[in-house]
């Protein structure tokens, strides 16, 4: 089955999240739907990176269900949650020499067979590879060692990686660390051509303007077990902000969106 005719459907019942003894979430009923965008944002502490680690299927929850397209995620293989999600953690570390492109290719292995040289695989790889790398701006650097890149250049490197998995669930915890604010509006922009294109996107961030502007969802945890989901304009209001990060926030006209700010002492 080819990704034009997988779509991906997440979504959780009766879910519980803890860490250290303290309740971090409790979510009820949640669902993102294919063609959406939903950003997760919220205080440090509140408990993004569990989610989306839940919702990747690397974490269990201390209670409740995720589904993807209706079956428990638990009952997915790695192999063939590979073929359906692709995840992008906040903390990558390259510990070993490797040439930029045979990072990116590495992603390709969910969709083929077997293992081996990723140069020996027949078939479109090397063409998915350097489309990749040319939607990040790094085809000069293919051959380049990952290891001599700065981090927001191995960021890239990573964006590269997930968008060769060619999966229709995309889950990202802060894909816009070490990107400075062109790879930042970059970046979000691929994402929600991606959503527009079929496919279901989850990402926490903290930027709350470029979330309100690129995302069409949003997931607001108030840092005490709460939470407010739904359209992203909907939801990511100065009220909801300041509540949910214990400062106020202004609304200020600008242009044909709503620029949302802090207010400074």
């Amino acid at each position: 089955m080819d990704h034009a005719t997988r779509r991906a459907e997440l979504a959780v019942t009766g879910l519980s999240l803890d860490h250290g003894g303290r309740r971090l979430l409790a979510l009820e009923h949640w669902r993102a739907a294919p063609g959406e965008f939903w950003a997760v944002l919220g205080p440090n502490g509140a408990g993004k990176t569990t989610l989306l680690r839940v919702l990747a299927g690397l974490d269990a929850p201390a209670t409740g269900v995720t589904r993807l397209n209706g079956a428990a995620l638990d009952g997915f293989g790695d192999a063939q949650l590979a073929r359906w999600r692709g995840w992008l953690p906040q903390h990558r570390h390259d510990a070993f020499a490797a040439r930029v492109d045979e990072v990116v290719a590495l992603a390709r292995h969910a969709q083929r067979p077997g293992w081996g040289g990723w140069r020996a695989w027949a078939g479109g790889d090397d063409a998915v590879v350097a489309a990749a790398l040319a939607r990040q701006g790094l085809s000069d650097y293919a051959a380049r060692d990952v290891r001599t890149l700065s981090g927001g250049e191995r960021q890239r490197v990573a964006l590269a990686a997930l968008l060769a998995q060619d999966v229709p669930l995309l889950l990202l915890d802060e894909p816009l660390n070490h990107l400075d604010l062109r790879h930042q509006i970059a970046c979000l922009a691929l994402l929600r051509e991606r959503a527009e294109g079929g496919d279901t996107v989850v990402l926490s961030c903290h930027d709350v303007n470029l979330a309100r502007h690129f995302a069409s969802h949003a997931l607001l945890l108030d840092g005490a077990g709460g939470a407010i989901s739904g359209a992203a304009r909907t939801v990511l209001t100065p009220a909801a902000l300041t509540n949910a990060f214990g400062h106020p926030f202004d609304a200020n006209a600008g242009g044909q969106d709503v620029l949302l700010a802090p207010v400074l002492p």
